[in-house]
């Protein structure tokens, strides 16, 4: 599947000046119908001056700013997305909200989840147009790890560790992989944490189903060495920091 992306780079650079429009939708502002609509009802502001002409000619060196925010001519895109529940990982569904309604349309270049969460899971969601790097983090091969907060009904007991280790089986040809599970407390309803390397469908869900337990609020916290933004309610997003841009760098060279 490597090969596949190997024409992707991680950024344009400027060989010569270029029309606004395109620009603005290199950035991720929209199409290029979308961005003339959009110019034609309010400026986007270079080196600090308004201007609405689409065909005005950007520089390297310009500063843009439009709706408060400083853009990039950015090729690739990478969001941290604080999933509710109550919608999916697709970008269509004729049912249920998808995650993209909470991402605005003038942000939507090509992108996808990084994996997937349940309808009635929340959590860390990661949204890019990387397919390299998307491919790095869910590839079964680098196994990378996943940690979620689990309540579930039922007693958890020493024994239900040692058989998340073991392998369990949930019903599919093969058994699951060893996985962690720590708990954090026991009794009628029981909370812990589960660490997974696998990105089967409903995979805690059911590990913890072949254990007598049925799981009633399932949070992912992190996937590899990206972590779930406390401050991120469900449903907010923001870009990636420097500190998650290296670790892209890193998942991306197979440093990690």
């Amino acid at each position: 599947m490597e090969h596949l992306f190997a024409w992707q780079t991680d950024a344009f650079s400027f060989v010569e000046d270029m029309r606004l429009d395109k620009y603005l939708c290199d950035a991720g502002v929209g199409t290029r119908s979308e961005v003339k609509k959009i110019l034609k009802k309010e400026p986007v502001y270079i080196n600090g001056n308004p201007e609405k002409d689409p065909g005005f000619q950007v520089k390297e060196e310009d500063e843009i700013v439009f709706r408060k925010e400083m853009l990039s001519r950015e090729e690739f895109f990478y969001y941290l997305f604080h999933k509710p529940a109550g919608c999916v990982c697709a970008a269509v569904d004729h049912v249920h909200d998808t995650v993209f309604k909470y991402i605005p349309m003038n942000r939507k270049k090509d992108l996808s989840t990084v994996g997937r969460l349940d309808l009635d899971t929340e959590g860390l969601l990661l949204v890019t147009n990387d397919g390299i790097f998307h491919h790095a983090m869910t590839s079964p091969k680098r196994e990378v790890p996943k940690l979620y907060y689990a309540e579930v009904t039922g007693t958890l007991i020493e024994e239900d560790i040692v058989k998340f280790a073991s392998g369990l089986d949930i019903g599919d040809d093969k058994p699951a992989k060893p996985a962690k599970l720590e708990i954090i407390s026991s009794g009628d309803t029981s909370v812990g944490l589960v660490t997974v390397t696998e990105g089967r469908f409903h995979e805690v869900k059911r590990l913890f189903f072949a254990c007598g337990k049925e799981v009633t609020y399932l949070k992912r916290l992190s996937m590899g060495d990206f972590q779930l933004d406390e401050a991120l309610k469900p449903g907010e997003f923001r870009k990636f920091n420097e500190k998650e841009m290296n670790y892209v760098k890193k998942y991306k060279s197979g440093t990690i």
